[in-house]
């Protein structure tokens, strides 16, 4: 989106016949479906949203109403999933309650429905996100959050105007047995001393699209999937035919994704921005090498410089240790900062338990904000943003995360946001 289209897409509603009803019932009211569940719509039936699905099918405190996505084989699987899931909790035999759609428009027109699961690839995560905070629905988002920096500075605000519940999927902050919660309290309480530099061991950047074209396999509508990317024919790498195994390798495309700098970078430049208690800011600097993909340098205003490389996790070297974690991995350098447990005066963080959508859950009841809340989740997607940019440009770039825009750098400003597509260059 350009700047201009982006204060747009928060001041407009999308176009007929999708118009959404503004008298949606008010947030207080959530939760009164069948049995007091959450009626819930899950948007995208990937390998994200497969996984999705099962957990809430699987919580009493859920009714999956509607289920959504542009492939009909993936829709209807869903479907029977959601019924046979029902029908063996009800003993009933058969059921026959939910709802396929193709269009997310429509799951979000529903009066039923009080919140959605956003599982589509990252080009689709700011258009459904902002659309339902409009529609007064809470959100779970998968991470990252958006594939530009003005999206998710967009998202945040529709969440904001709307009072959103709003978790972004970066599961790290509950999951994997507590190991990066352990490690964000131990260098927050100063166990390694003073921190000097981060470690960040995730996939590079983002490159152009150069697939072969295909021919659109029956029963999926690739000019929906493509939807604000620069027109293109259908890759089965991009939307695999079928119900697929695999992560799609839409990741490493700059048109629907961020590269693996964003894919995992997601979840581990959150834990490094988490334990450096930057969960609402950012690097002042990114200094990327001369070539190669990886060695790329974030610099902080307190001077602590976090790398694009290293180790597979997070790595946090101080004065007086280091400490990495990983998932199935904690460990210290020396050992014994892990072996000493933390007292009443170091930092703990909230007790929140080690279910990611369950916190969710728990926080629509109550209107908290949960663990990863959607400005973290912009800010940590914003940082592999910067790191790609970096990459691309392959100069010096000096960034203001008050302002949320590039110093004296023109060209740098322009890649905080993209053109979309007609028609979806209107919202």
């Amino acid at each position: 989106m350009s700047i201009l289209h982006r204060r747009q897409f928060l001041a407009s509603a999308i176009a007929a016949p999708f118009i959404l009803d503004s008298n949606i019932r008010a947030q207080e009211q959530r939760g009164q479906g069948p049995n007091n569940r959450i009626n819930l719509g899950v948007i995208g039936i990937g390998m994200m949203g497969r996984g999705h699905l099962g957990s809430f099918l699987g919580n009493r405190a859920v009714q999956v109403v509607a289920v959504c996505d542009v492939h009909r084989i993936r829709r209807d699987d869903a479907v029977e999933r959601v019924h046979r899931a029902y029908a063996q909790e009800r003993k009933a035999g058969t059921y026959r309650g939910c709802a396929a759609h193709v269009d997310f428009r429509e799951v979000l027109a529903r009066r039923d429905i009080d919140a959605v699961v956003i599982a589509t690839p990252d080009h689709w995560h700011a258009i459904p996100a902002i659309l339902a905070s409009r529609a007064r629905k809470d959100i779970y988002c998968e991470k990252p959050l958006s594939l530009t920096i003005a999206e998710s500075r967009a998202m945040v605000q529709a969440a904001r105007d709307h009072n959103i519940v709003f978790q972004t999927g970066s599961q790290q902050r509950t999951e994997f047995g507590g190991n990066f919660r352990r490690a964000v309290e131990y260098v927050r309480s100063g166990r390694i001393g003073r921190v000097r530099t981060v470690r960040v061991g995730v996939g590079g950047p983002a490159r152009a699209c150069d697939l072969p074209n295909q021919a659109t396999p029956d029963g999926v509508d690739w000019e929906l999937w493509n939807g604000p990317s620069p027109a293109r024919s259908y890759s089965d790498v991009l939307c695999p035919r079928n119900i697929h195994t695999h992560f799609p390798a839409f990741r490493n495309y700059k048109e629907y994704a961020g590269g693996g700098l964003a894919d995992m970078g997601a979840h581990h430049f959150d834990i490094a921005q988490w334990a450096l208690d930057m969960d609402g800011s950012g690097p002042t600097e990114i200094q990327p090498p001369e070539r190669g993909d990886t060695g790329l340098r974030f610099v902080y205003a307190n001077g602590i410089e976090m790398f694009h490389g290293g180790p597979s996790g997070c790595t946090f070297e101080g004065t007086e240790g280091t400490i990495y974690v990983d998932r199935g991995a904690l460990r210290s350098t020396p050992a014994n900062i892990l072996q000493q447990p933390l007292g009443e005066r170091d930092f703990h963080l909230p007790q929140v338990g080690n279910n990611h959508r369950q916190n969710w859950l728990d926080c629509i009841r109550t209107r908290r904000r949960p663990i990863a809340d959607v400005e973290i989740g912009a800010r940590s997607a914003q940082v592999c943003q910067l790191g790609n940019i970096g990459y691309w440009l392959r100069r010096n770039l000096r960034w203001d995360p008050a302002r949320e825009e590039f110093v004296d750098n023109a060209e740098a400003n322009r890649l905080r946001s993209r053109e979309n597509r007609t028609p979806w260059d209107r919202i």
